[in-house]
């Protein structure tokens, strides 16, 4: 998908994840110079869960304090996080890195995926083909169709497995445990589809809850990582709805992978077949869990627009 004009572009041919040239690559901007010129973003967002995304082209990865002014939302562009790329991998097409808006990264974002598809189609880098990136999660396909309007992710597979999410103490499927919080004890799934979640299945369920038991699930001792949260209500058996408290960003009115680690979790519980609909505040994406609980991802991305950030904004 690179082209020996293009800038980043670097051959692949011994271009692996730990190699130096590609730890460089991603992470150069750490030693990079700040240019004193107005970086150019630009911002979509699917279903209300917003993205900036930034070229390599068009700026360095911002530091960590940058990036958290420049998500905010007074002092800053604001959004839900920075897409960084395209970037040079030989795992995939296109490398991406997911920046939350705190500065620190998420392994995977099904929206931010769908987003990057998204501006890849707009830059005229992809077409109507299936195209693959390599994240920290792990490498998706993607797939835009003919007018932009939806685009499938091949998320990944689930695993309820406490080692590999990591849950601290417990070994084996976490399905159907207990967690206590603020002296409550609630029905727990704790899932992974490239980066950690847990499911809280309820009758009721409400953006209230979420923002009051969110952040205290997810900075709680099992999850030594962090974890994204959603509460869970099944309205029938295609249809589930989902409240959700995601790491680094707080409460979010959309999420892909949230969607897919809830999902599989009401498809673990057997109150779901394959094709479901995810209903959350921003919207409604759709899925297809097979029965190893690999997920295929349908939804839309938004372009809101370009936006140039001014070097004063993060001199303060």
């Amino acid at each position: 998908m690179f082209s020996s004009s293009d800038p980043f572009f670097l051959p692949a041919k011994g271009l692996t994840r730990g190699s130096p040239v590609l730890s460089f690559f991603l992470s150069f901007s750490s030693s990079g110079s700040r240019s004193s010129t107005a970086m150019l973003f630009h911002k979509y967002h699917a279903l209300g869960n917003d993205y900036l995304v930034l070229d390599p082209r068009d700026g360095d990865l911002p530091d960590t304090a940058e990036i958290r002014t420049i998500c905010h939302r007074n002092f800053g562009l604001g959004s839900d996080g920075i897409l960084f790329g395209p970037l040079p991998t030989s795992a995939a097409d296109f490398g991406l890195r997911i920046l939350n808006p705190d500065g620190s990264e998420a392994e995977k974002s099904g929206n931010g995926l769908r987003i990057f598809a998204r501006y890849l189609r707009d830059t005229s880098r992809v077409g109507e083909e299936s195209f693959t990136v390599d994240t920290p999660g792990g490498v998706v396909s993607c797939l835009v169709n003919a007018d932009a309007s939806s685009i499938t992710v091949e998320m990944g597979t689930v695993s309820f497995d406490a080692g590999v999410i990591p849950v601290a103490g417990m070994e084996g499927p976490v399905v159907d445990k207990r967690i206590e919080i603020a002296g409550e004890v609630y029905p727990m799934y704790a899932a992974t589809i490239g980066n950690p979640h847990c499911v809280l299945p309820m009758d009721a369920i409400s953006a209230d809850l979420a923002c009051s038991l969110g952040p205290l699930i997810e900075n709680h001792p099992l999850f030594p990582n962090r974890t994204n949260v959603q509460f869970l209500k099944v309205i029938d058996d295609h249809t589930i709805q989902i409240e959700i408290w995601e790491r680094g960003a707080g409460y979010t009115l959309a999420s892909g992978s949230s969607s897919s680690a809830a999902g599989a979790v009401a498809r673990r519980m057997g109150a779901v077949g394959p094709d479901i609909t995810v209903i959350m505040p921003g919207g409604r994406i759709q899925l297809n869990i097979s029965d190893d609980y690999a997920v295929r991802m349908t939804g839309p991305a938004t372009r809101v627009g370009t936006m140039d950030l001014n070097p004063e904004a993060c001199a303060r």
